[in-house]
């Protein structure tokens, strides 16, 4: 599996609520950092960070591209359920076959059309 595909994979796992798959895709001492999550480890993005797909009535990966032989860089869409729009970007590493580090980038909510 190609690293832009084991991060589609983790989106999709993401989405489908699937800890199982997930757990396996993630490094044991993965990170995660976002504006609101400052290097959590993967015990505390389970808890605080995983179940949030609820929340979501779509997401659409917009682009998904190798930045190096461990990086990949990921753009993408998604609407909340209360019909607000985002667009953020995440740079995730992986390391050994799965996920090491996930750093997300986000804004405000970006407007429709």
């Amino acid at each position: 599996m190609s690293n832009v595909d084991l991060v589609r994979a983790a989106f999709a796992a993401y989405l489908a609520q699937d800890r199982a798959a997930m757990e396996r895709l993630l490094a044991d001492d993965f990170v995660f950092t976002s504006p609101q999550d400052d290097h959590i480890g993967r015990a505390a993005y389970f808890e605080k960070c995983f179940p949030t797909a609820d929340r979501l009535r779509s997401q659409v990966i917009l682009d998904a591209v190798a930045v190096d032989d461990a990086q990949v860089y990921v753009r993408y869409e998604y609407e909340l359920k209360t019909g607000e729009r985002h667009r953020n970007v995440e740079v995730m590493t992986v390391r050994d076959g799965r996920l090491a580090e996930t750093q997300v980038y986000f804004g405000g909510s970006f407007p429709q059309g």
